[in-house]
C-alpha cells in the first residue's frame, strides 16, 4: 500500500501563501467548473444552532488533477470568546486513479481561509473596474484582513476602511493591515458612507440579517458576499439584487440554497427564472465580465469543492517539490 504524507498546519503555511500563484489557482479552477467535466456534488451541511456552529463538507473531482480532496470544515463562531478560532478543519486528497488517501492535510481551515481569499480576489479581477482604488471591507476577522490582502494583488488599492460590530476589533484590524500593505486602512464608523465612498465592498461576516443596504450603492460599485453560505446567514440587503447590473455566483446551485440570492428569493424580489451567470463561465471567458464603467456588480460566493481540490493538490505538489511532510503506511 503507498504511504500517506501528513502535511501540518505549519507544514502548509510554509508551503501555500496568500499570492498571484495561488489567485491563479483558485482562477483556473472555476474556469475548469465552467468547461465541463468536473463532478461536484453538493454541500454537506450540518448546523449546530445551540452552539452558534456548523460543518461543511466539500469535495470535487476534476478532470486533469491527478487527486481530488475532500474537506471537512467547521465553523464554530463563538469560539473568539474563548480564545479559540472560528474555523478549524481538514482536508483529505484521494488519488483520482485509484482512490487510495495520499495525503492528510491538518490545515486547522488554513487552506480554506485563503482558497477564499483568493476566490475575492477572482471576482474582483472580472467584475470590478481596473482603476478601482478604494476597498471596504465589512467584518474584522481573520478572512476580512485576507480579502484586502486578496484585492490588493489583482486592483490598484491604495486607500480602505474595515468596518466591525466591535469597533476595538476594525481599529486593530486597520493598524495591522495599513503596516502590512503600506497603504492607509482606517476602521469605519458610519457604515453607509462607508460603503458609498468604496470602489470595491467585501462582506466577511457571518450575519443573519442584512449589513449592507440597497440604497448606500452607486454606480460603478463592485460587491463580493463572502459570509452567506448557510440558510440562516444573509449579509446584502434582498433589494440588491433587483438594483444591480450584474449577478454572479460561484455556484447557482448553492446560492439558491445558501447564498445571498436565496434570501431574496425567499423576499419576492427576483423571480426563480432570475438570470444570471456563474463566475466561472466569466473566468473561462464564455460570457463576458463587467460591461461598463458605471455598472453595479455583485458576486455571491458561497464557497465550491472544486477550490479546495485545486489548493490541496497545489499544496501537495509543492511539498513533494520540497520535501516536506511526514510519511505514514496506510
Amino acid at each position: 500500500m503507498p504511504a500517506i504524507t501528513i502535511l501540518t498546519e505549519t507544514d502548509l503555511r510554509g508551503l501555500v501563501a496568500l499570492d498571484a500563484d495561488v489567485v491563479a489557482c483558485i482562477e483556473n479552477a472555476f474556469a475548469a467548473l465552467a468547461t465541463g467535466g468536473v463532478v461536484m456534488p453538493p454541500v454537506l451541511s450540518m448546523a449546530i444552532e445551540d452552539r452558534n456552529g456548523e460543518v461543511d463538507v466539500k469535495t470535487a473531482y476534476v478532470p486533469g488533477l491527478d487527486s481530488f480532496a475532500i474537506k471537512v470544515s467547521p465553523g464554530f463562531f463563538d469560539n473568539p470568546k474563548i480564545g479559540l478560532p472560528s474555523t478549524s478543519g481538514l482536508m483529505i486528497l484521494f488519488s483520482a486513479a485509484t482512490g487510495q488517501v495520499e495525503a492528510l492535510l491538518l490545515d486547522n481551515g488554513y487552506l480554506t481561509d485563503v482558497r477564499t481569499a483568493a476566490a475575492g480576489a477572482v471576482a474582483a479581477k472580472h467584475l470590478s473596474r481596473a482603476d478601482a482604488e478604494t476597498a471596504l471591507i465589512v467584518g474584522a476577522g481573520l478572512q476580512a484582513r485576507l480579502q484586502l490582502g486578496a484585492l490588493a494583488l489583482v486592483r490598484p488599492i491604495g486607500r480602505a476602511a474595515i468596518w466591525g460590530r466591535d469597533p476595538k476589533k476594525a481599529g486593530a484590524a486597520a493598524a495591522e493591515m495599513t503596516e502590512l500593505l503600506g497603504f492607509p486602512v482606517a476602521p469605519a464608523a458610519d457604515l453607509a458612507a462607508a460603503v458609498g465612498a468604496a470602489d470595491i465592498v467585501v462582506t466577511t461576516t457571518p450575519s443573519r440579517v442584512p449589513l449592507v443596504m440597497a440604497d448606500w450603492l452607486r454606480p460603478g460599485q463592485h460587491l463580493t458576499a463572502m459570509g452567506s453560505d448557510q440558510e440562516t446567514k444573509n449579509e446584502l440587503d434582498p433589494k440588491i439584487l433587483a438594483r444591480a447590473d450584474r449577478y454572479v455566483a460561484d455556484r447557482r446551485s448553492q446560492t439558491e440554497r445558501f447564498g445571498e440570492l436565496r434570501s431574496a428569493l425567499q423576499a419576492g424580489i427576483v423571480s426563480p427564472d432570475f438570470r444570471f451567470d456563474e463566475l466561472g463561465a466569466v473566468v473561462a471567458g464564455s460570457v463576458s465580465g463587467r460591461q461598463s464603467p458605471q455598472e453595479i456588480t455583485v458576486c455571491d460566493l458561497t464557497g465550491t469543492g472544486v477550490q479546495d481540490t485545486a489548493i490541496a493538490t497545489l499544496a501537495r505538489s509543492r511539498a513533494m517539490a520540497a520535501g516536506v511532510g511526514t510519511e505514514v503506511s496506510s
